[in-house]
């Protein structure tokens, strides 16, 4: 009996205590999950803009929200040279609106929203352009921005902001993926 304690008790200390040793709370009715009034919502085709994602939800505090494709941009969709690719095709049609494969998520309590993407021939991913449809802003502040090797934002928090026809919509930014958390925390000083 004993030693079925002891075993009983190394498996709740391995579930209380992360490996770093941090302490976890456990979500109980009495005790709801820390939530944040921030959501980072991202798209990211290829890990570029999901690691800015990222780093602005690590220096916010922020919750993160991945815009999932209900069907996965393969390498052959986003070959920008290719005229039939999936992804060519999507932009150059400003009624397509890609499916999101994303649980909905509630944007019922955030305050402002970080909205990253990618940037595609020199606008945001149709399948931003759904999420800005999908949703209702009213009483938020999105604060757009993208990655991308030397393409401007553009239009597209515009773009997005007419779609929406709710919220206040910041000016984006655009970033290279190894943007720093200290040069994010700028941005997001200066924002304010």
């Amino acid at each position: 009996m004993k030693k079925i304690m002891s075993i009983i008790t190394f498996v709740l200390m391995l579930t209380v205590f992360t490996a770093g040793g941090n302490m976890v709370h456990a979500e109980t009715a009495d005790t709801p999950a820390a939530h944040s009034d921030i959501l980072v919502a991202y798209f990211s085709a290829t890990g570029t803009t999901k690691g800015v994602a990222e780093r602005i939800a690590s220096v916010t505090g922020g919750d993160l929200y991945e815009i999932l494709p209900a069907e996965p941009y393969t390498e052959e969709d986003l070959n920008y040279n290719d005229s039939s690719s999936r992804t060519t095709i999507e932009q150059n049609d400003k009624s397509v609106r890609p499916e999101i494969g994303s649980e909905e998520i509630s944007l019922e309590d955030y305050t402002t929203i970080y909205l990253g993407f990618p940037i595609w021939w020199g606008e945001e991913p149709r399948i931003l352009d759904t999420f800005a449809e999908k949703y209702s802003f009213e009483g938020i502040t999105v604060i757009p921005f993208c990655t991308s090797g030397g393409s401007g934002i553009g239009r597209s928090g515009s773009n997005m902001e007419t779609l929406a026809g709710s919220g206040t919509w910041l000016e984006g930014e655009r970033f290279n993926g190894n943007v720093s958390e200290e040069d994010l925390q700028s941005w997001i000083d200066g924002l304010q």
